[in-house]
């Protein structure tokens, strides 16, 4: 296996609006990150990864690009970028910008022009049928195909309405984004994260889809089109080849035996993915809040067989959380009780799969889920969408809000809990665009920084014991007790050395813990402390890792 700076790295994501607020307006923005990147540095983070700061109306919170050549007024212009940026080289860390090139805003130039009139020369930039050609619906609810009156025809959007979808069959399309890319390259950025990225290829067929399972249309339907990796392929050629740097995938729909064809490293195309295998375990057949059990043993069977498919010849990168999905301590540990216990045994987890990892934004502080008691306080489209779609069918309200305190996109956009002062620090002026979750007077990284005992020092302590230890980087990767309702355990190893990791998935104390195999075994860090043997009882949400001579 090809050994590299991104795999050894781990990434931490920053969603720009709401991580800090500079100039008392209650967005964040880029001179807020600027002021925060000796916390990042202190943490031992490698990579930032910032979500879209270009251009946007902001029908989509900046997945919705209007000018990819530009910044976001709100959070600021280029001169503040580039401050960032030497700001982020001069402390030893690298930059990843997303990369959002399934769709643009319906305010972008390109999209203004094509719906001027058919004959545009802009009009292929986009996909329009002269009729609904399918039942496709949108993520964000209701039909993908939309009526301009303009031209009376259809255009497509897998997601808003105001997120028409680039037609990438058009080489203009594609040599526009190429050079995009080139100019953020020349920039001196060090990779993109790819929003989306298998959703690029359409089927020109256009079939019907049976949408009571979205979860299959996705993969069988949205994902994986028939010129998909010609074009990642191409996208690598002209745009990536020439440059040291690193591409992440977002990979929805991607099952793990078609891994290898994204970030085989003889493929040239993406550097990882990001698989969802583990994150839609608990979403039902119909929708993300349609929430349904999940169990450890299916967990524990997607990280095993993703690293089966994966194999010497890719990689991944491994999250828990992100911009996208609940906040990792209240939907994988306890939020309440064990909160700063189940998030460190978590922490493990994540530091010693194979794979890159990645953690958003307030994880290493404990941020919690928040359940806004009413919808007008919720800011997502996804939400919002969901709501009056619920209401114009009359669906159970109430039912949708518990889905909504458990899945919705909010939870983790709240702002970064930075104080015990007003509006957690994030904003010394106006009320901040979402409201804080009120558990900041005792969530908050001032808080977090003065106890020696803390989740901060805790992820710390991994990120440097990770990088200590090579094996936790490139190691194999063995379960252990895979039927177990409470316990992942597995072990790492390679020529260098074995590793055995034992995480209590649960509130209870759990015994009788698999042996892992012959040899001495040293306890190496954990977050209760240090036991005489890896088969000691695991007392509530512990998480212990041992090393082993080989």
């Amino acid at each position: 296996m090809t050994q590299t700076w991104w795999k050894e790295s781990v990434i931490y994501q920053i969603y720009p609006r709401s991580f800090k607020d500079s100039n008392g307006d209650g967005i964040g923005d880029l001179r807020g990150i600027i002021e925060k990147l000796d916390y990042l540095k202190e943490l031992g983070v490698d990579i930032l990864w910032l979500s879209p700061i270009y251009a946007s109306p902001n029908d989509d919170n900046g997945y919705d690009i209007s000018d990819y050549y530009s910044i976001m007024p709100e959070f600021g212009n280029m001169d503040d970028f580039d401050e960032l940026l030497a700001g982020i080289h001069d402390r030893g860390m690298k930059l990843v910008m997303d990369l959002v090139v399934n769709h643009t805003s319906d305010e972008h130039d390109w999209f203004r022009a094509s719906r001027q009139s058919r004959d545009n020369p802009y009009r292929d930039f986009y996909i329009w049928k002269p009729e609904k050609p399918n039942n496709w619906q949108s993520f964000f609810s209701g039909d993908a195909w939309t009526l301009d009156p303009a031209t009376g025809e259809y255009y497509l959007h897998l997601f808003s309405r105001r997120q028409p979808d680039l037609n990438w069959e058009n080489p203009g399309v594609r040599q526009e984004i190429y050079k995009m890319m080139r100019f953020w390259l020349d920039k001196g950025i060090d990779g993109f994260r790819m929003d989306v990225i298998p959703f690029i290829s359409k089927r020109l067929d256009f079939p019907d889809a049976d949408f009571s399972d979205f979860g299959k249309v996705v993969e069988e339907v949205y994902a994986n089109g028939p010129r998909l990796h010609e074009f990642l392929q191409e996208m690598y050629r002209e745009a990536l080849a020439d440059y040291d740097v690193m591409t992440v995938g977002e990979a929805p729909g991607v099952p793990p035996g078609l891994a290898n064809l994204y970030v085989g490293e003889s493929r040239k195309e993406l550097s990882m993915i990001f698989h969802f295998g583990h994150m839609f375990l608990d979403w039902g057949p119909k929708s993300k809040f349609d929430v349904r059990p999940w169990s450890l043993p299916e967990f524990k069977q997607v990280f095993l067989d993703w690293h089966r498919a994966v194999g010497e010849e890719g990689w991944i990168s491994i999250f828990l959380d992100n911009h996208d999905f609940p906040r990792v301590v209240s939907r994988w540990g306890n939020d309440d009780r064990y909160r700063v216990e189940s998030a460190k045994m978590l922490a493990i987890l994540l530091l010693t799969l194979r794979g890159t990892p990645s953690l958003y934004q307030g994880t290493e502080i404990g941020m919690t889920n928040v359940a806004f008691s009413t919808i007008e306080d919720y800011r997502d489209i996804e939400t919002l969408n969901a709501w009056k779609a619920a209401a114009t069918a009359g669906a159970d309200l109430d039912q949708l809000m518990k889905g909504i305190h458990r899945q919705g996109r909010d939870n983790v956009r709240t702002p970064m809990q930075w104080t015990d002062s007003p509006n957690a620090g994030f904003t010394a002026g106006q009320a901040p665009w979402i409201k804080v979750n009120p558990n900041y007077p005792h969530i908050n990284a001032d808080a977090v920084l003065k106890d020696p005992d803390s989740i901060f020092y805790f992820y710390q302590k991994l990120l440097a014991l990770r990088k200590q230890h090579p094996t936790l980087i490139y190691g194999d990767f063995e379960p252990m007790a895979m039927d177990h309702e409470r316990l992942f355990a597995y072990k790492r190893w390679d020529e260098n050395g074995v590793y055995a990791v034992y995480l209590n998935f649960s509130d209870e104390i759990l015994a009788d813990l698999p042996h892992p195999g012959e040899g001495e075994y040293s306890w190496l860090t954990g977050n209760y402390g240090p036991v005489g043997s890896p088969v000691a009882p695991l007392r509530a949400w512990e998480g212990r890792v041992w090393r082993g001579e080989v």
